[in-house]
């Protein structure tokens, strides 16, 4: 997939329509909105990813919410999820904001991206296997962009964590046999035949469902962002 840099890989994730399925569902969401939102234009359409493209850290999430990323065009923005990522970036130093609202709020990511294994928002935000995989070339592609100066990716889940795995292989590391397994707080290095490794971070995802019963505190996710950050050779605070 000869796509050039990331702002062309990014217009071409906007406009992809391979996923009937997705795109009927994003379509539909952005038509019928959320009364809270109902003075908004949505985004409704595949949602790239966010960040300078020399990003050293790369987080990598699950797929877009519906009134979240599908209403703004931008990943995490407007959502509860999004809510306590960027507030926890913030917080050590990797974003200029700890708000995200919508996508000209201003907010810089420092030394980061954000981005996803699925680009659309699915139904009851679980995607099939088979959209995972239609999706997958593009995280590869986003993956070979970043590869001269991409040095750790902290993963939210164990989807996200399952569908990047095969990524990172199709990019060029080395993912150990057999792969492993999902857990917050677990570490792996990816081994490359040319240039450096990179450090691999499991956290379980931010969704509210983590996030309001503690099994993810604010304080667990900022270590492992401070963690995966200083693997990256990003400053912190």
């Amino acid at each position: 997939m000869d796509t050039g840099g990331l702002p062309v890989l990014d217009q071409r994730i906007a406009g992809c329509r391979a996923c009937p399925r997705l795109v009927d569902w994003r379509e539909e969401v952005a038509r019928t909105k959320r009364a809270a939102f109902t003075d908004w234009t949505y985004w409704g359409r595949p949602v790239p990813g966010f960040g300078p493209d020399d990003a050293s850290l790369l987080i990598v999430g699950l797929a877009p919410a519906a009134h979240g990323g599908n209403r703004t065009g931008r990943m995490f923005t407007g959502d509860r999820s999004g809510d306590v990522l960027y507030r926890a970036m913030y917080d050590v130093g990797l974003a200029s904001q700890p708000t995200a609202v919508s996508a000209d709020d201003g907010l810089e990511l420092l030394g980061v991206r954000v981005t996803s294994p699925v680009h659309c928002a699915p139904p009851a935000n679980k995607p099939t296997p088979a959209e995972r995989d239609t999706c997958r070339p593009w995280l590869v592609r986003e993956l070979e962009l970043l590869r001269p100066t991409l040095r750790a990716v902290v993963v939210l889940g164990a989807f996200g964590w399952q569908a990047a795995l095969p990524a990172f292989a199709g990019a060029g590391w080395t993912v150990p046999r057999p792969r492993p397994a999902f857990a917050h707080g677990r570490r792996v290095t990816l081994d490359a035949a040319e240039g450096p490794g990179l450090r691999l971070f499991g956290c379980f995802h931010v969704s509210q469902r983590n996030t309001f019963t503690g099994r993810l505190t604010p304080e667990m996710l900022r270590e492992v962002l401070r963690t995966a950050a200083d693997a990256a050779g990003l400053p912190t605070r």
